[in-house]
């Protein structure tokens, strides 16, 4: 019934940027944070980026700071994250997922936190 499904994911150059997209089924994102997650084989996931139930929040990892915006379509109950300036680093396969928050103003980048979660959509940054 509730599900989430990513896309936009693909290969792209360094220096390059992206549009990942998470859409939501089943139940509005009006009640649930949402959260960017990337995993690397043999590595720990890592949290990206989220944005509140209200979208008044937005939170943003070290690494991807300054380089990175989430954004909210509400009419199409769907989530962004647009990345520019990619790296090889940034190569991971790239998840979304939902924390049911209520109306609250918060979200945090600690994948233990959300129990709702997309297949994923994998990213290749490579010239």
């Amino acid at each position: 019934q509730l599900q989430l499904v990513e896309s936009g994911g693909g290969l792209v150059q360094p220096g390059g940027s992206l549009r990942l997209s998470c859409a939501a089924s089943g139940f509005t994102l009006d009640y649930y944070a949402i959260g960017w997650f990337r995993q690397v084989p043999g590595r720990e996931r890592e949290g990206v980026s989220c944005i509140s139930s209200t979208g008044g929040l937005t939170n943003y990892a070290y690494s991807v700071l300054g380089r990175a915006t989430i954004s909210k379509d509400t009419s199409k109950n769907t989530v962004y994250l647009y990345v520019n300036n990619l790296a090889p680093e940034d190569t991971a396969v790239y998840y979304c997922a939902a924390q049911g928050t209520g109306r609250l103003n918060t979200c945090d980048l600690f994948s233990a936190a959300y129990n709702k979660w997309g297949q994923g959509t994998q990213v290749t940054v490579a010239s």
